[in-house]
C-alpha cells in the first residue's frame, strides 16, 4: 500500500512539476504580448465574443469568460475528484496526515487575508479582494521544487500537496460564500434538479462518465445563471462520481475520470488560464504603482503572511506536542516549504477577476501586479532556504 502511495505521490509531482514549468512559460508570454507590439492583438483575442445559441436559449461571453467561468469549471472538477479520493483512501485519510497540512492552509489563509485588510482597511472596494492572497498555486510551487530534484525527500512533497488541497477546499468555500451574486432561484431549481438525478445515478452505481458529465454541463450552464460561480458545478459533479467499481476488475470511475482530465487540466486548461489572465503592460510602472495599497496588500500577504501563517501555526502545533514533523523535514525544510507557498498565481488570479469584476482595469491591473510581485519573492526565496536546507545527498 506505501508502495503504491509512493508511486502515485511520484506521478502527481512529475506531472504537477512540468505543468509548473509550462505555466510559467504561458505567464510570461502573457506579459510579452501584454508589453510588445502585440498588445492590441492580445486584448483583441480576450475581447473576442463568443456564443453559444439553441433555439432561444444561448449563451454570449467574451472568450477571457468562457476561459475563466468555462475552462476553468474542469479545472475545479478535477479538485473535487482529487479531494474526494485523498479523503477516502488517500493521504487525507490519515488523522495523522492531516493535521499539519490541516493547520497550516488554516494559518496561511487567515493571515494573508489580514494582512491585506490592514493595508486596504478604508477602502471599501478594495476590500473586496480580501481572499486574493489567501490561495497557493500546487502547480507553481511543485514546478518550482521540481528544480531540486531528488534532494527533495517525499514527506515535502506530500506535506506541500497535502496543504494545497486543504487550501483549495477553503478557497471553494470562499467563492460559494463570498463570490456570488445575486440569486436566481428558478436556475437554483435546475441546479438542485441535477444533484438529485446525480443521487441516484450514485445510488444505482451507474458508473459511465459520460452521463455524470453531460448533467454536469446541465448543472454548469444553470450555475452560470444562477449568479452563484459556474465552476463550482465541478466540484458539485465530482462528490457523486463513485470512486469504487461495483463489477469486480473494473477500474474506478473517479481515478479513470481524474486520469483523463489531469493532463489536460495541467497542459492545457490552467496554461491557457495563465496566458489569458497574467498579461499586465508593465510600462510607466514605477513605486507609486507598487506601494498602492491593493497591490501592496496583496504582495505582502503572499510574502510575509502567508510563510508567517503556515509555519507559524505549524510550529506551534508541534511545539504543543499535537503531531511530529513528519521524516525527512527539519524546521528550516518546513520553513522554505511555507514560503513556497506564497506562490498564489492561479487561484489568486482567479479570486481577483471574481472580486474586482466590473471594478475596472485598474483594480485588475492593481491584483495582477501585487499576484505576480508576491508569487515570485516567494518562489525566489522559497527556492533559495530549500536549496540550503536540503543536502545535495539528501535523498530520503
Amino acid at each position: 500500500m506505501n508502495d503504491t502511495r509512493a508511486s502515485f505521490v511520484t506521478r502527481f509531482f512529475k506531472l504537477e512539476s512540468a505543468s509548473g514549468i509550462i505555466l510559467m512559460f504561458a505567464a510570461v508570454l502573457a506579459l510579452v504580448c501584454a508589453n510588445s507590439p502585440l498588445q492590441n492583438y492580445y486584448a483583441l483575442l480576450l475581447d473576442t465574443p463568443v456564443e453559444v445559441r439553441v433555439g432561444g436559449f444561448g449563451i454570449a461571453k467574451p472568450l477571457l469568460l468562457w476561459i475563466n467561468d468555462g475552462l476553468m469549471a474542469i479545472f475545479f472538477l478535477l479538485i473535487g475528484l482529487e479531494l474526494k479520493r485523498e479523503l477516502i483512501e488517500g493521504e487525507l485519510s490519515s488523522w495523522h496526515n492531516v493535521v499539519l497540512p490541516g493547520v497550516g492552509a488554516i494559518g496561511g489563509m487567515a493571515l494573508p487575508a489580514l494582512v491585506y485588510i490592514y493595508f486596504n482597511r478604508d477602502d471599501s472596494t478594495a476590500l473586496a479582494g480580501w481572499a486574493i492572497p489567501a490561495a497557493t498555486d500546487i502547480a507553481f510551487a511543485l514546478g518550482v521544487l521540481s528544480l531540486l530534484g531528488s534532494r527533495v525527500p517525499a514527506s515535502i512533497k506530500i506535506f506541500l500537496t497535502s496543504l494545497a488541497i486543504f487550501d483549495d477546499i477553503g478557497a471553494i468555500v470562499i467563492i460559494a460564500v463570498f463570490y456570488t451574486a445575486s440569486i436566481s432561484l428558478s436556475a437554483l431549481m435546475v441546479v438542485l434538479i441535477c444533484v438529485l438525478i446525480l443521487v441516484v445515478l450514485n445510488r444505482q452505481g451507474v458508473e459511465s462518465k459520460s452521463m455524470y458529465m453531460l448533467i454536469g454541463m446541465v448543472m454548469w450552464v444553470a450555475m452560470l445563471k444562477s449568479g452563484v460561480h459556474a465552476t463550482l458545478a465541478g466540484v458539485v459533479l465530482a462528490m457523486f462520481v463513485p470512486l469504487r467499481s461495483g463489477t469486480e476488475g473494473h477500474p474506478s470511475p473517479l481515478k479513470s475520470m481524474e486520469d483523463d482530465l489531469h493532463s489536460a487540466v495541467a497542459f492545457f486548461v490552467l496554461p491557457v488560464f495563465a496566458f489569458a489572465n497574467a498579461g499586465i503592460a508593465l510600462s510607466g510602472i514605477g513605486l507609486q504603482q507598487v506601494m498602492h495599497s491593493v497591490p501592496l496588500g496583496i504582495a505582502l500577504g503572499l510574502f510575509v503572511g502567508k510563510q508567517a501563517g503556515i509555519f507559524g501555526i505549524c510550529w506551534l502545533t508541534v511545539r504543543l506536542g499535537l503531531v511530529r514533523l513528519p521524516g525527512g523535514m527539519s524546521w528550516k525544510s518546513l520553513y522554505g516549504t511555507a514560503v513556497l507557498c506564497g506562490i498564489g498565481f492561479t487561484m489568486s488570479l482567479f479570486i481577483g477577476s471574481l472580486a474586482f469584476e466590473g471594478a475596472g482595469d485598474n483594480r485588475l491591473f492593481d491584483e495582477r501586479l501585487g499576484i505576480l510581485i508576491g508569487s515570485l519573492a516567494s518562489g525566489i526565496l522559497g527556492y533559495l532556504v530549500l536549496r540550503a536546507s536540503l543536502p545535495a545527498g539528501d535523498r530520503r
